[in-house]
């Protein structure tokens, strides 16, 4: 099964600012990102970032989009679409058993970490916001892992974004 990371970090790395907050991701970022989800109809996501999600109702106008958030602790999940696994394979398993192909990935840091460090992820989009910040949530959490990409491709959002699509060659 194909999983594409997709995410929106500063020019330095950063999804977010301490405290969660993602208002610095312009408009036509999350156009983007809502429109690769309706393309994919499902998405991964870690529990904080699925909380955050269902709390600011990111997820209205995507009722039919089926939802995975991985968590090593029990929560439960909420409309019957949405489903809870314990780690990115069984996340994966879950949406290939539901007729998928592939999947979106849409974080947060550790999730993203955590799908690259078993080398789960095939493609990553990136929506560089021009900022830099001092600190914030990672694209990707600290860990023990490293992976060599290819540039697929760059697209102008706006005049100062850009999407970075690229390959994760594969070991």
């Amino acid at each position: 099964m194909k999983a594409i990371l997709y995410m929106a970090p500063t020019l330095n790395g950063f999804i977010a600012k301490l405290g969660d907050d993602t208002g610095f991701v312009s408009k036509n970022s999350w156009k983007s990102y809502r429109q690769m989800i309706k393309k994919a109809k499902c998405m991964i996501v870690g529990s904080r970032t699925y909380k955050i999600m269902i709390e600011a109702e990111d997820l209205k106008g995507l009722e039919k989009t089926v939802v995975v958030a991985v968590s090593k602790k029990p929560f439960k999940a909420l409309p019957k679409n949405h489903f809870v696994a314990k780690s990115p394979k069984q996340a994966l398993q879950i949406l290939k058993r539901q007729g998928f192909k592939s999947a979106l990935v849409a974080g947060g840091g550790a999730l993203n970490a955590s799908f690259l460090k078993e080398g789960l992820i095939d493609e990553i989009f990136l929506d560089v916001e021009p900022l830099v910040l001092g600190n914030g949530i990672r694209l990707f959490a600290e860990g023990n892992f490293e992976a060599k990409l290819k540039l697929a491709g760059v697209k102008k959002l706006s005049r100062n974004e850009v999407q970075l699509h690229y390959k994760v060659l594969k070991k």
